[in-house]
């Protein structure tokens, strides 16, 4: 049985766009492969920021930590589980302020671990999380996904890649502030359920 990672990483809750693209998506997904699926709602679980201890923990190996540097470490290691139990990763994030939320690059800087999800080779890093597949349900007021002034669709392509996850496809709601967001927010929930078919 295959199983499906989902991270959301909006502040609102049940009015979140993302988070119902991307819902839409794992369900679709989970019903086509009967998957399982593990959650993880960013914004609910205060993810910590890096600090110098907690990165220096992050590398330290398991054996190796003191018990400080094992609680420190503790999440990254859960959160690096979760990435390497799936086999589909979808991610519901909207686009704040041009870029991704804070919460999805701590995630990031927390999965990132050197001998773990990539490594240093002669000719450059290598991700080790190679297989996966990986979905974006983007939502954005303002910003035009693919726009020069979205900083976080290219940068969480560009860091899925960096892991080895380099097949990633996206469905986005964007402009939907403006005029037709009505029309644009049920394309892309068609859009949703066509991509996952």
């Amino acid at each position: 049985m295959s199983t499906i990672l989902h991270i959301t990483a909006s502040i609102r809750s049940g009015e979140s766009l993302s988070r119902d693209l991307s819902s839409r998506l794992v369900r679709s997904i989970a019903e086509r492969d009967g998957a399982d699926v593990i959650s993880r709602d960013l914004s609910a679980n205060d993810l910590p920021f890096i600090s110098a201890d907690r990165f220096g923990a992050n590398l330290t190996p398991a054996d190796a930590r003191t018990p400080e540097q094992r609680e420190l470490a503790e999440i990254a290691d859960t959160l690096i589980a979760e990435l390497q139990a799936a086999d589909t990763i979808v991610i519901g994030v909207p686009i704040y302020n041009f870029g991704a939320p804070s919460t999805l690059k701590a995630w990031a800087d927390l999965v990132a671990r050197a001998g773990t999800t990539f490594q240093y080779t002669p000719n450059g890093p290598e991700g080790l999380l190679k297989g996966k597949k990986a979905y974006l349900a983007i939502a954005s007021g303002g910003t035009p996904v693919g726009s020069d002034f979205d900083f976080m669709t290219p940068w969480l392509k560009f860091f899925l890649g960096f892991l080895g996850i380099e097949v990633v496809a996206h469905v986005a709601a964007d402009g939907i502030m403006g005029e037709g967001g009505e029309e644009k927010i049920e394309a892309a929930k068609s859009q949703a359920l066509k991509l996952a078919a």
